[in-house]
């Protein structure tokens, strides 16, 4: 239900984007293509969803798991910008351009940036009739920097003013995209964030009260309202940013949960664990609760623990308020009659992170100072409280750990913490029959250019603009949204930073990176990767080692670039 409250934000971003007119054209008798709504979230835990076990407040992604499919073996490539790659185009991320992050470094695989071999959803999708929109974090172009870091510091604190944030050529509007509004860049300041467009046109100043969060969800209610006035099908990307650090929240959000964390990383880790096994999402014969990291600490002798539990409220805080405005845009959807006919997809980029984002401190992507002037502080000491503005902080690697229970590691790796995401898929109109239900049939990210194309009837193409397209490495996952068996992937393959893996359906080959050796894991026996088989069956480890240098050569990774 839309407040008064909401309404008067929707009005605010109505005027803020020029888009005041709401008026629906009336529909005809044709039957139209279903719409289609990407939703993803940036570092979000595999386990920080209600649905997934988790203790935050997440009714309406309850909700649409509840009426949709519950995917428990669905992975992203381990970070922000290659899972964008891949999951922008139905490719391997090197094969997209994007083996590492934004940096051009002139080799083919690691361009920083969309290449013009490859061609995104929107492309698809506007191609076949679609409408197509993106609100959020874009961050799959080349960063323009400035020549000096003072100069940086200046446009990162909103002293100075510079018309582009990446090569024109690259911002989503001039690929496939006909409306955007979000930032170009990854990481931003919730209540006034940097390289924020509207277009192509940097929005110089946001209205008071700004969160970032409220905005994406609420623009995203926006175009739809836009795109429904005529009969054509409509293709929405939103892309959050939250729950990825600067911890950034409201304070009424951060109240909910001032005391959820006190309880200490071992309790909420088992909560969640045991709720998964209740939810049916995790068998635990073959999914035992791993270590938790550095375990030999505990919560008791942490002499930060209440800034630690607090760090966790605000990780919380910015879950709850993302799920809030999907809430809205739920809403919007079904005040438009367009909700059944409607496939909203939802998942997360990478597992929760590790960073420490205080040790970073000014530079790159974070700013010094508000815009106002005050000072941001990066608390090493942990002597500042995450949540406002003045503050860039992070949940830390023992929170990320819980986070993404059951599993081992974070964001970045090749281990199931970094790459294995909650997946959510929710169409009325064609999964009557499974509503509720949970699948275990493997899924990539990579899969939803060849899923959209199928349930848009639109043709994958060849060749785009006379340059010819890498042909399409993801398969198409209409056949489980249709209650059925497909043929998925035999083999996957993941590189990141020299982490690495290989899996079939019985092994899973992973290193953490170029200088470490291959752990071996059994993995239909032992998804949480507990027990290393590596030096017990050399063989296999051989074999994988092999299909993994083959798969490497031909989409030219390298180790370290």
């Amino acid at each position: 239900m839309i407040t008064v409250k909401n309404s008067n934000r929707l009005l605010i971003i109505l005027l803020f984007l020029g888009l005041f007119s709401c008026e629906k054209a009336p529909k005809t008798t044709i039957e139209k293509a279903p719409n289609i709504i990407l939703i993803l979230a940036d570092d979000l835990g595999y386990s920080d969803l209600g649905a997934f076990g988790g203790e935050i407040d997440t009714p309406n992604l309850n909700w649409l798991a509840s009426q949709g499919i519950k995917f428990t073996q669905f992975f992203n490539t381990s970070r922000c910008c290659p899972t964008r790659a891949s999951l922008l185009t139905g490719l391997y991320n090197h094969q997209a351009g994007i083996g590492q992050m934004t940096t051009d470094t002139g080799l083919d695989a690691y361009r920083g940036h969309i290449t013009t071999s490859a061609v995104t959803l929107a492309e698809v999708l506007k191609n076949s009739g679609y409408h197509t929109g993106m609100v959020g974090k874009w961050h799959v172009s080349n960063t323009v920097v400035q020549e000096t870091p003072e100069a940086q510091l200046a446009w990162l604190n909103h002293q100075e003013e510079h018309p582009l944030f990446s090569p024109i050529e690259q911002y989503p509007t001039n690929r496939g995209f006909e409306k955007y509004f979000g930032n170009i860049w990854g990481v931003v300041d919730f209540f006034d964030p940097f390289s924020l467009v509207n277009g192509t046109e940097p929005v110089t100043e946001v209205p008071k009260n700004y969160y970032h969060t409220d905005a994406i969800n609420d623009t995203a209610s926006v175009y739809i309202r836009d795109f429904v006035k005529d009969d054509k099908p409509f293709f929405l990307y939103v892309a959050h940013t939250a729950p990825h650090w600067p911890l950034h929240a409201l304070p009424e959000d951060i109240e909910k949960y001032k005391d959820t964390y006190k309880v200490g990383w071992d309790s909420i880790r088992n909560q969640r664990y045991n709720r998964l096994v209740e939810l049916g999402m995790i068998d635990p014969n073959v999914a035992p609760l791993s270590e938790r990291w550095d375990s030999e600490v505990t919560w008791e002798e942490n002499k930060d623990k209440d800034w630690d539990a607090h760090a966790m409220a605000v990780h919380a805080a910015m879950v709850d308020r993302m799920d809030q405005g999907i809430g809205r845009i739920i809403e919007t959807l079904r005040e438009l009659d367009e909700l059944d006919n409607t496939l909203i997809v939802f998942l997360s980029d990478n597992g929760a992170s590790s960073e420490n984002a205080m040790r970073y401190g000014p530079g790159f992507d974070r700013p010094s100072q508000t815009r106002s002037g005050e000072t941001i502080h990066y608390p090493v000491q942990k002597d500042v409280l995450p949540g406002p503005q003045t503050t860039f902080t992070s949940i830390g690697i023992r929170w990320a750990n819980v986070a993404n229970t059951p599993f081992q590691y974070w964001k970045m790796e090749s281990f199931e913490g970094g790459i294995h995401t909650p997946m959510i898929a929710f169409w009325p109109d064609k999964m009557k029959e499974s509503a509720g239900t949970i699948s275990n049939q493997v899924g990539h990210v990579m899969d939803f250019m060849a899923t959209f194309a199928d349930v848009a009837k639109a043709e994958y193409p060849q060749s785009w603009n006379g340059i010819p397209i890498t042909p399409l490495a993801g398969k198409s996952l209409l056949p489980i949204f249709e209650g059925k068996k497909r043929e998925g992937h035999p083999i996957l393959f993941n590189e990141h930073e020299g982490g690495r893996y290989v899996r079939t359906s019985e092994w899973k080959l992973v290193a953490l990176d170029a200088k470490q050796p291959w752990q071996l894991f059994r993995i239909n026996e032992d998804q949480t990767e507990t027990e290393d088989l590596a030096n017990k069956y050399p063989e296999v480890v051989l074999e994988l080692d092999s299909l993994w240098q083959n798969w490497a050569i031909k989409n030219k990774v390298l180790p370290n670039p």
